[in-house]
């Protein structure tokens, strides 16, 4: 939720060209209410998720107008929008399981003059599967080596992994919280900023044994994959019902704590699949504390290295994913999901907004 990632992609026989890119901040009353959504989304009124949904759909196609302009694109050739939506709910698990993505495609579609393609994860629910990552999918199509074992990392709000087989084989899920705690502690205790740059807050604190060990307790981590989760789950409310009466009283020891937390998780993960290759994306690639506390706690020496290094710009991987998924739909193939999510078949992922008469 921290911005809006856009880029246009070219794909060819040999990957995926980036033409341009950019991340852009939400308006501030979108920015508000999606952290009143996120902070209890049960408690969120229809009414108002209802206009989020049409005031986050204008700001995706201001963010693709401003794109195509700035860096000199012709309209006429690009084929879709693709257009994941900002995700307000992801409940896997529930009886009728189900997924919410906020970005009405119908507003993107008037505004850009362009098919949209949306919806990219209710199909692979409705096949019995978890409907995330789908990053692994793009991560399988660019990054795949056929030597080596590889080990692809998102640290986004929440840390998803990616085994990549010399053979082909992928698999991945959700390993926990990344970045969404570290974030609101930070915010809850800084008057300006976002995030704690560079991990340096957590770097001067001391980790918290005795809350370490009741934040990796949850039943989440020991679920077997393909499993998924996201914010909604590992929300504030999660956190404060485990902090320490003490807590408000030693900010830093809590935020430490909570990088190593999300270090740990992810780093048990890793030790599992024993990669011989671990490729960093995200926004964590730039937090060197984070990524210092995961590469500790790995059973051998291994660098992490950016997805950068190896053909795919670290901080647009997963609008890389939607493009890429966009035009695996505009082609008419089904997604293979299954080994990822779990899903019963391969599944056709998104739908089409196409664009008004011109």
């Amino acid at each position: 939720m921290d911005g809006i990632d856009a880029v246009a992609v070219r794909f060819d026989p040999d990957g995926a060209v980036i033409e341009a890119g950019h991340t852009g901040d939400y308006p501030d009353p979108v920015r508000a209410a999606l952290d009143e959504l996120r902070a209890d989304p049960d408690a969120f009124p229809a009414a108002r998720l209802a206009q989020l949904d049409a005031a986050i759909g204008q700001a995706f196609a201001e963010a693709a107008n401003a794109l195509i302009d700035s860096a000199g694109l012709d309209r006429a050739a690009i084929r879709a929008v693709g257009s994941h939506g900002q995700t307000a709910l992801h409940r896997p698990e529930a009886v009728l399981p189900h997924t919410v993505q906020l970005g009405d495609p119908s507003r993107i579609a008037r505004a850009t003059g362009l098919d949209v393609v949306g919806d990219l994860r209710r199909a692979d629910l409705a096949a019995g599967g978890q409907g995330a990552p789908l990053a692994p999918l793009v991560h399988r199509a660019l990054l795949h080596h056929p030597n080596e074992v590889r080990a692809v990392v998102n640290l986004g709000g929440i840390a998803n992994v990616t085994r990549l087989g010399p053979d082909g084989a992928v698999s991945g899920f959700d390993t926990g919280p990344a970045s969404c705690f570290l974030d609101d502690w930070y915010r809850a205790h800084h008057d300006t900023g976002r995030f704690d740059a560079g991990g340096e807050w957590a770097a001067s604190g001391s980790v918290d044994e005795a809350l370490l060990a009741r934040l990796r307790d949850d039943p989440y981590f020991a679920l077997p994959a393909p499993k998924s989760t996201g914010i909604e789950y590992f929300s504030p409310a999660w956190l404060r019902a485990r902090l320490p009466a003490d807590a408000a009283q030693r900010p830093a020891d809590v935020q430490a704590t909570l990088a190593e937390f999300s270090a740990a998780t992810l780093a048990d993960a890793l030790n599992d699949l024993a990669p011989d290759r671990v490729l960093v994306c995200g926004g964590g690639v730039h937090n060197p504390h984070l990524l210092a506390r995961v590469a500790a706690r790995l059973d051998r020496a291994i660098a992490l290295e950016p997805t950068t290094d190896h053909g795919l710009d670290a901080d647009l991987v997963e609008a890389t994913l939607i493009a890429w998924l966009a035009r695996e739909f505009i082609e008419g193939r089904p997604v293979d999901t299954p080994p990822i999510t779990g899903a019963a078949h391969p599944v056709r992922l998104g739908a089409l907004w196409p664009a008004p008469p011109s």
